[in-house]
């Protein structure tokens, strides 16, 4: 049956794409102004908050917008409502729209916006650039009666456990014998109230990604026959799937640099971009990073990239990269807005998945404050 979902719904829907572990130290992520408990009808996906995008957001009746960039990225000494950024928080809270961030985290998402940038250029065999969190890894075990024993693996294999490497379901299991003794008030899938009983079980053993522990616990727990199962979870020093920032990857077959500046102009629909490096070298494997990646230039000639592609990129870094013999194309920070159509894309077939009744739109404001002449 359809319904209109609450605002934290919708946000753990994003969570599950972007998850807040991911976002990097110090980060302004998460809810920033108004309320998640609130019917959402309609959500609007920005890369900036800025007034002419609240302007848009209250002429389309937008409850939630989700942006990239946090509107509130440092601590605020004043609100005043009379300037520009004083007037776009003002008008949210009057028109009660929430303001949401993902940011870093949607960066450093496995299917983020890095992934977007890369699947834009056309990028094949790409791998994380710079490697940012380590995702812990814990051990299920559970107790389960022989004749429930496969249905608890599948159940547990389908909620995300047992995957290593390339192959999922993966469990461990010795049988042995299980013995408790049913008290007043206990219904007992076996045996009865004040009668020591012995059970021929099976001790299923996983390994469970830390963010899908609860998942993994609930869905056995649904299909587990006993009253209260037995289980337990131990922390591992093994090393989870790895997320980071920016992406690796090769081109089809080799371009010149020049071409490939086209390309990029084309894939990110910017009229213009700066290069570093001479435009008839031949580049085919490729490093991007949405945003200002100058911290980055060294990371990406260290992994062996021919150009680097990514924003803000200071004079004096196109220096160090050609001291390295890394070219650089620069698009500008704005690429980043391929966020929105992604976000949009997510949330569309969540919210379809689960016959919940949202609208989401992508802002048409053109936020990019740098225009060429």
């Amino acid at each position: 049956m359809s319904r209109v979902p609450y605002g934290y719904e919708i946000i753990q829907l994003l969570e599950q794409l972007a998850p807040k572990q991911l976002a990097m130290e110090g980060d302004r992520i998460g809810l920033q102004i108004g309320t998640l408990n609130k019917p959402v009808k309609k959500v609007m996906i920005a890369l900036d908050v800025l007034e002419d995008v609240v302007v848009e957001a209250i002429d389309q009746q937008v409850d939630l917008i989700i942006a990239h960039h946090p509107p509130l990225y440092r601590p605020l000494k004043q609100l005043l409502t009379d300037d520009g950024h004083g007037r776009m928080i003002a008008a949210c809270i009057k028109h009660d729209i929430a303001v949401y961030a993902a940011h870093t985290n949607l960066d450093v998402a496995d299917g983020g916006l890095n992934d977007w940038l890369a699947e834009a250029l056309g990028l094949n065999d790409t791998a994380v650039l710079v490697p940012t969190y380590i995702e812990p890894l814990k051990k299920l075990v559970v107790y389960v009666p022989v004749t429930h024993a496969e249905v608890v693996r599948k159940a547990l294999g389908d909620a995300g456990a047992g995957h290593i490497g390339r192959y999922s379901h993966c469990t461990f299991n010795s049988r042995g014998v299980g013995t408790f003794l049913p008290h007043e008030g206990a219904r007992p899938f076996i045996g009865e109230q004040g009668r020591l009983e012995e059970v021929e079980e099976v001790r299923i053993e996983t390994i469970v990604p830390a963010s899908l522990e609860r998942e993994a616990i609930q869905a056995m727990l649904a299909v587990h026959p006993y009253e209260e199962v037995a289980y337990d979870i131990y922390p591992l020093d093994n090393e989870g799937r790895r997320f980071g920032l920016g992406r690796i990857g090769r081109l089809p077959q080799p371009v010149t640099l020049g071409a490939f500046a086209e390309q990029v102009k084309t894939a990110f629909s910017v009229p213009a971009v700066r290069v570093v490096g001479r435009l008839d070298d031949l580049v085919q494997t490729v490093a991007v990073i949405g945003g200002d990646g100058n911290k980055f230039v060294a990371a990406a000639a260290s992994a062996g990239a021919d150009v680097y592609v990514t924003g803000d990129v200071y004079y004096h870094t196109a220096h160090d990269a050609q001291a390295l013999g890394l070219h650089i194309i620069d698009p500008g920070h704005n690429v980043e807005k391929i966020m929105k159509e992604g976000v949009a894309r997510y949330l569309i077939t969540e919210l379809s998945k689960r016959q919940w009744e949202a609208e989401v739109v992508a802002s048409s404001v053109h936020t990019d404050p740098f225009q060429f002449v």
